[in-house]
């Protein structure tokens, strides 16, 4: 037999069964409409915290307040990092570029009829730069506005919308912390929310000289952003501030520090290798129901040799071989599989993005994904075809005319 006539022949007899052969090309359907969307899940959270590491930049560390130590136990009150810190750690530390206190506490913020409950952040002018904000509207108060403690304010790009404003006409106008008037002279740009506990666009920036003495009453800053001046310093920045922190509190050779120096791209780096786990472990489960739907396949073929044994006899009879019959059953049970991969991969995709669009969560279907479940697939339909077309090849001619 030719080989295009076995095609034609391996596609008659699934035209013939279209309802079985649909039936049986469900669990390739499923399975690979699975693993589509599950990959596509994981894959969605990879890229989101590629995005939050891209977006910190990779030279930033944080220095937060820590416990006060005596004798390796905690003591309960906390130490506390001052305005202090922030200028020694300027002065003193030579590996740095920017060092960036923030004061940020949540208060009531009032703009003509409206009242919302806000972040408030204390901060200097190179907070934008060092974070990678923009200002859209406006501009940023410098360094000078917070030495005169001007009460200027930079608006988060979702606050206008909170107060029922339009954010570039706002600039200009006042707006009320805690019962102290600020006049608004920037709108930062979108910059979306770089993690679950914290959105950058629902905060209000001031100088934080004017947090200091006009908002706060206390020179104590929530903690200390400091950019690195090369990057490959991490370690000697690191190590700098330490030797800073500890002689500006005191702290006596050999005793724990008071404080602590975060670099959390390290963090969002390993969270990443998490979400790549998880993202196998999700293809891993998915990919079960490819097996699942292989079995289904394996067994419709079976019953479909056993169906067709006159037929098989009656082609070996006219000189088809055996390398021809096993060659159409393989093909049946290819098209089938390719056939649900396709079907699949549609489901998939779509799934996919029903899940990002209804329920906000973060996918992304790549083409790797899609050309492995259709190699998948395909490697399920030769696997488990393989049985059924031996089976139907080693049949002995004579014994099959005979069957009834």
């Amino acid at each position: 037999m030719l080989f295009g006539e076995i095609i034609q022949v391996a596609l008659g007899a699934i035209r013939a069964n279209k309802l079985r052969s649909v039936l049986t090309a469900l669990g390739i359907v499923i399975g690979v409409g699975a693993v589509i969307t599950m990959v596509a899940l994981g894959s969605g959270a990879q890229k989101a915290v590629q995005d939050q590491i891209s977006a910190l930049g990779t030279n930033l560390l944080t220095v937060y307040a820590g416990q006060s130590m005596h004798r390796g136990v905690a003591s309960a009150d906390r130490t506390a990092l001052t305005s202090l810190d922030a200028e020694a750690l300027a002065r003193d530390a030579k590996a740095l570029k920017a060092v960036v206190p923030e004061i940020r506490r949540s208060q009531q913020v009032e703009y003509g009829n409206q009242n919302i409950n806000v972040n408030v952040n204390g901060t200097g002018p190179e907070y934008v730069p060092v974070n990678n904000y923009t200002v859209e509207f406006g501009r940023m108060f410098t360094a000078g506005d917070g030495l005169s403690r001007k009460r200027y304010a930079v608006l988060g790009n979702e606050v206008p919308e909170s107060l029922g404003a339009n954010g570039a006409a706002m600039i200009g106008q006042q707006i009320w912390i805690r019962g102290i008037p600020f006049e608004i002279v920037g709108i930062l740009a979108k910059k979306g929310s770089s993690s679950g506990w914290f959105n950058p666009d629902e905060q209000i920036l001031i100088p934080w000289q004017t947090a200091q003495y006009r908002i706060f009453g206390t020179d104590k800053v929530s903690s200390i952003t400091v950019q690195v001046a090369d990057p490959d310093s991490m370690t000697i920045a690191m190590i700098q501030i330490e030797n800073v922190l500890r002689r500006e509190h005191g702290i006596a050779p050999g005793k724990d520090n008071d404080f602590q120096i975060r670099d959390f791209t390290q963090f969002l780096t390993t969270f990443e290798e998490t979400t790549k786990t998880f993202t196998f472990l999700l293809g891993g489960i998915a990919a079960v129901s490819l097996l699942v739907g292989g079995i289904g396949i394996m067994n419709i073929m079976l019953v479909s040799v056993t169906e067709r044994t006159r037929e098989i006899g009656v082609r070996k009879a006219l000189g088809a071989k055996r390398k021809d019959i096993m060659l159409q059953f393989l093909v049946e049970a290819l098209v089938l599989c390719l056939m649900g991969g396709a079907i699949g991969i549609v489901l998939g995709t779509g799934g996919a993005i029903l899940l990002s669009e209804l329920a906000n969560w973060n996918t992304l279907v790549s083409p790797q994904a899609v050309l492995l479940a259709v190699v998948f697939s395909a490697v399920v339909g030769v696997f488990f075809g393989l049985w059924p077309a031996r089976r139907a090849a080693r049949l002995d001619p004579i014994e099959a005319l005979r069957y009834e």
